[in-house]
């Protein structure tokens, strides 16, 4: 008991000396690159049901640089071809991340938002999506307000696939349902789920995104602009 206390007291001191921080779980570098296993969901104007489709998709570092304050920024290119690798890469879009405050922030489709905060321990909390306008009447993001990003399972294991990554931290974007019971096809709800896995010297292994409306006036049915994205990480380099 005395030697299992003193190596939790040990571990405790090392964590509080040498804390974990944001590069280190979002190590960016010209020429790295992830490849994911990217599942798409998407629903037509008022469809009955929602629809997935499954790719490939390798996001690559191509360049560095500094903001006008100084921040260091990097670009990534995302490509995207059939899960099985037998199409070309298609062009998916370009997504600049920036080291700013100690934070890190993800500009993707004129969307702007603070995925990783200081200090990297556990309940940490901060306003994920202040830079997106979720206040005006016809903003179509209203349903990003007020999200209170979290830390869990700080430096814990994580597995995706058939790979466990001995040090991660999960982002708890958001995960609501309202009304909060059980899809009835009868009855109006929306739901809304953000979650996201960073490993330490890895970067982003796992990231789950939904958001749909479901009408029951004029036609039962999801509206358009219901949407989602899973990443899962197959391997880096």
């Amino acid at each position: 008991m005395c030697v299992a206390a003193l190596l939790v007291a040990c571990t405790k001191q090392v964590d509080e000396v040498n804390p974990t921080t944001v590069p280190q779980l979002a190590p960016y570098a010209v020429g790295k690159s992830w490849l994911y296993r990217l599942d798409s969901t998407i629903a037509p104007a008022f469809g009955a049901g929602l629809r997935t489709r499954s790719y490939q998709c390798l996001d690559t570092v191509t360049a560095s640089f500094s903001d006008i304050n100084g921040n260091t920024q990097y670009r990534i290119f995302r490509l995207i071809r059939d899960t099985a690798g037998t199409t070309p890469w298609v062009n998916s879009g370009t997504i600049v991340v920036t080291y700013k405050n100690n934070n890190l922030e993800w500009s993707e489709n004129n969307l702007r938002f603070i995925n990783l905060a200081a200090p990297v321990v556990e309940n940490t909390s901060w306003k994920g999506n202040i830079y997106i306008d979720t206040k005006s009447i016809n903003s179509p993001w209203r349903y990003l307000d007020e999200w209170n990003y979290t830390y869990q399972n700080v430096l814990q294991p994580y597995t995706v696939g058939s790979r466990t990554f001995d040090s991660t931290v999960t982002v708890l974007q958001a995960d609501e349902t309202i009304p909060d019971a059980p899809f009835n096809p009868n009855n109006f709800q929306q739901k809304n789920l953000g979650v996201e896995v960073w490993a330490k010297g890895i970067g982003l292994v796992y990231k789950e995104f939904l958001h749909y409306t479901y009408q029951v006036t004029p036609v039962p049915g999801y509206e358009e602009g219901s949407y989602g994205i899973r990443l899962r990480l197959i391997s880096s380099r």
